[in-house]
């Protein structure tokens, strides 16, 4: 089986990919995906370092993608994508607390989650899940824009991928872990940065 390593990352840029960038730690990463809420030119920066392809989902923060996405970046928002056969499916955006861009209700993304059917049948399922915002009573919150989404749940029990990837759920002042297993899916926290392999 063809193992894939990755480089997650979410919400908060880190300064030992920013400022002290070790290639030699990097250098056997084959795909990158943010999670969200991370500036354009980071993106563009780590996808200029680290000859993968980096992938993404719209985090609440970054309404500036509107106007200028980051460069040489693949969004996978709203649909699935398949690399070496991994079938990645992008569901970006946290929870609506002010009207933002990318903030939506509850039944909203569920809406947006529906329309993926089509895709998920002819893709026969997915293997891992791209979100910004967490799953509704995993690892969220009760303040009114880090609560999770339903549907994720829904998602996660009828398809049971093997990886859930998210962000938003800073670790530093979250109660929740990195890592954590729901069923048969490896939910992982991609705060700052984390390396995993698939």
């Amino acid at each position: 089986m063809i193992k894939v390593k990755v480089l997650l990352v979410s919400d908060i840029e880190d300064s030992y990919i920013s400022d002290h960038f070790d290639y030699e730690r990097f250098s056997e990463i084959e795909l990158v995906i943010s999670c969200g809420d991370l500036k354009a030119d980071y993106l563009e920066y780590i996808a200029n370092m680290i000859k993968a392809p980096l992938l993404y989902v719209n985090g609440n923060h970054d309404v500036n993608y509107l106007k200028t996405p980051p460069a040489g970046c693949i969004s996978i928002d709203g649909k699935i994508f398949v690399y070496k056969n991994l079938r990645i499916l992008g569901l970006g955006g946290s929870i609506d607390y002010n009207s933002g861009p990318f903030q939506y209700s509850q039944k909203e993304m569920s809406k947006r989650a529906s329309k993926l059917k089509l895709s998920l049948w002819k893709n026969k399922g997915f293997d891992i899940l791209v979100t910004h915002s967490p799953a509704k009573g995993i690892w969220d919150a009760k303040d009114p824009c880090h609560q999770g989404f339903e549907v994720f749940i829904d998602i996660l029990n009828k398809y049971s991928p093997k990886y859930f990837f998210y962000g938003h759920q800073h670790l530093d002042y979250a109660k929740g872990e990195r890592k954590m297993i729901y069923n048969t899916t490896t939910l992982i926290n991609a705060f700052k940065y984390h390396i995993v392999e698939i």
